[in-house]
């Protein structure tokens, strides 16, 4: 089976967000009130994460003035080795904010060269929070906290792994 080249986001988006319209608006016809309490529900999510929608579009302006594709390539592309794997790892615990808000961040990395079992990594070791490390070991302890964390880091990594596997022979 031939592989479909991927439409970039903003031309799918569009149908989405038109979508998205129609449902609003089939809404309001038949409950006004419900359309409203909806918009003011959406418009509050919006607000809250604007903010981590402009850090990371910043970030991403910063990464592409300040590097370049060849640079990316070799932390995170196919030559990367395991240096690729341990900055896909560390920059998943370390990553804070809604998991949507990096997806064109990450995007943006895939077209300079990112392979895609690392952004598998990325995403899985997300399941470490730092700022809940303090409680976890309140609760549960010190050596079950380091151990959970070492099988969540082990299991990113074998995620990673088998993406890539599968991935090759679907090729």
């Amino acid at each position: 089976m031939k592989k479909q080249p991927d439409k970039p986001f903003a031309f799918r988006g569009k149908y989405l967000f038109l979508v998205v319209l129609i449902l609003y608006g089939v809404l309001f016809f038949v409950s006004s009130q419900s359309a409203q309490l909806a918009m003011r529900k959406s418009g509050g999510i919006l607000l809250k994460i604007l903010p981590v929608f402009v850090v990371v579009i910043l970030f991403t302006a910063l990464l592409n003035y300040f590097l370049q594709p060849r640079q990316i390539a070799k932390h995170l592309g196919r030559e990367s080795g395991c240096k690729g794997w341990l900055w896909a790892l560390a920059a998943g615990v370390i990553s804070h904010g809604p998991m949507y808000a990096w997806y064109p961040l990450l995007e943006d990395l895939r077209k300079h060269g990112m392979r895609d079992g690392l952004i598998v990594v990325f995403f899985a070791s997300r399941t470490i929070k730092i700022p809940l490390l303090p409680m976890m070991i309140d609760y549960f302890g010190l050596i079950f906290t380091l151990v959970l964390s070492f099988y969540i880091l082990i299991g990113a990594l074998i995620q990673g792994w088998v993406f890539e596997v599968m991935e090759q022979r679907s090729r």
